[in-house]
């Protein structure tokens, strides 16, 4: 059985890594996924120690948690593309880059992904949807989920800067078929105002903000179990 602990969506919170070390002391949890989107957030373009500060927390974080799995998120991987996308700080570009860059070479190759599995879990910042996977693969009658999986991880820009990908999707709004169909997708990506879990898909983006900075979610830490697929605040 492993309990994960859930960090979605940062968006420039260093203290949310704070949070999470006061949660993994108590013993509860076996590992920790962080969901993406480490960096971005409204009117922040400017505010480069904010970049630094938290590129900085979340690396000595992974460095004290060295299990810990990372799904790129897109905000992430605008920076190491350059691909613009609302948030985009070009400020903050090298900032970002040699901050995420860092994570990653401190974390196991395996811990870095746009995709990870536990169990029948699949750990992603927005997503594997059907019509990526149809697209990509057909229908993926031929080849194994864990094969799949391993092949968009080392997927690029090309094939991952799409509406329907691990890095774009949105089921929550479009009713976007995911797969595979008896596995649950914790998601981040859609701010939503408390877990959400609809068919096989669990939102956690709950520390998102308004333009104001008023919170849109509860800005409360999720575990989740994937043996029983469910999920509990912590």
């Amino acid at each position: 059985m492993s309990k994960i602990l859930v960090v979605p969506d940062v968006h420039l919170k260093p203290w949310m890594f704070d949070k999470a070390d006061e949660i993994i002391a108590r013993g509860t949890v076996d590992r920790t996924v962080l969901l993406g989107d480490l960096v971005d957030d409204w009117d922040h373009e400017k505010d480069l120690d904010l970049y630094k500060e938290t590129l900085e927390r979340a690396l000595r974080f992974v460095q004290d948690h060295p299990d810990t799995l990372y799904c790129f998120g897109n905000h992430d991987m605008s920076y190491m593309w350059e691909a613009l996308e609302s948030g985009y700080s070009p400020a903050a570009r090298d900032i970002a880059v040699e901050g995420i860059n860092e994570i990653i070479h401190a974390l196991p190759p395996e811990n870095s992904g746009y995709i990870h599995r536990i169990d029948d879990v699949l750990f992603c910042h927005a997503g594997l949807s059907e019509p990526f996977v149809i697209r990509r693969f057909g229908y993926g009658g031929m080849i194994g989920i864990d094969e799949m999986i391993s092949m968009i991880n080392r997927m690029g820009r090309d094939e991952l800067w799409r509406d329907d990908s691990p890095l774009w999707a949105r089921p929550q709004h479009s009713g976007l078929r995911m797969y595979p169909s008896y596995m649950l997708q914790v998601v981040g990506h859609t701010p939503v105002e408390a877990p959400l879990r609809e068919k096989n898909v669990l939102t956690l983006d709950t520390f998102s903000t308004y333009r104001d900075g008023s919170p849109i979610g509860d800005q409360r830490f999720v575990c989740v179990d994937t043996v029983s697929m469910e999920h509990e605040y912590v």
